[in-house]
This record gives structure tokens, C-alpha cells and sequence, in this order.
């Protein structure tokens, strides 16, 4: 008759805790950061001034904050950005990302924020895609595309 060795005994006790972590910690493939929301007006923009076509279709753009900005180089760039927690709880809309193109610097922008010092601004429809209600800001995650 042959014993289990007490290494294969732990193993089954190693993986289950693991599938547990996992599933109370996620992990961030992206920076984490605030975004506020703006209502038009949206030009002139830093970015490309009164010209139309700067502005996706789809109205998912935003302005960059400070920390993103880049003294202008942030223009054109695109950023994927889920909400990831708010003060509300269930304003987070799960699972929900969307890309979004950045046309203004938050700071010089036209119409001002719901709340100053956030990474990024983001139109209404790009916001209420991502957040239920109407808080002045969430925090996201956020990965340049």
C-alpha cells in the first residue's frame, strides 16, 4: 500500500485558493484615474480649433487632463476607459468599455467640467455609456489604444 506524497495532498488546497484570489482581486491591464463629464459646447477645441471632422460620430471623445495632456502631444490620441467605482454604489455599468478619441485639453476647454483635476473629460454620451445617473465624477481604468 503506498502513501500520497504530502506535496499532492496541498496541491488541490494551492489551486483553490488561487481560483478564490482571483476572483476577489482584479487585475488592471490599465492606469487607474477620475473622468468627469462636459456638455457642449465643445469648440474650439486646444486640439484642432472650430474644425468639425475632429469630432468622432459616435460623440465618445473627451478632453485631457493634466496629467495626460502632454503639452498637446494627448491630441488625436484614443483611450479605452471603463468605469471602474463611483461614491454611488452601482453607477459602474459592469463589463461596459468604450474608446474614446481625445479633442481638448480639460483645463482651456470651452464648457467646463463637473469636477476640475480629473485625468480625463468625457462627453455626456460617451459618460453615460460607461456610468448610470449623473455623479460628478468616477474613477476609471483607462489603456491609450
Amino acid at each position: 500500500m503506498s502513501k500520497t506524497p504530502p506535496q499532492l495532498l496541498l496541491m488541490p488546497c494551492t489551486l483553490l485558493l488561487l481560483a478564490q484570489l482571483f476572483c476577489f482581486f482584479h487585475f488592471s491591464l490599465g492606469d487607474i484615474g477620475t473622468a468627469a463629464t462636459y456638455s457642449p459646447p465643445y469648440t474650439p477645441t486646444a486640439c484642432y480649433g472650430s474644425d468639425a471632422s475632429q469630432f468622432p460620430s459616435s460623440n465618445l471623445f473627451g478632453a485631457a487632463g493634466e496629467g495626460i495632456w502632454d503639452n498637446g502631444a494627448a491630441c488625436g490620441r484614443q483611450y479605452k476607459v471603463r468605469c471602474i467605482s463611483a461614491t454611488v454604489p452601482r453607477t459602474c455599468i459592469p463589463n461596459k468599455t468604450i474608446q474614446i478619441r481625445i479633442v481638448d485639453r480639460a483645463q482651456t476647454s470651452v464648457s467646463k467640467p463637473t469636477r476640475g483635476g480629473t485625468t480625463m473629460v468625457l462627453t455626456t454620451t460617451a459618460f453615460g455609456t460607461i456610468a448610470n445617473g449623473s455623479p460628478a465624477s468616477i474613477n476609471i481604468e483607462f489603456q491609450e489604444v
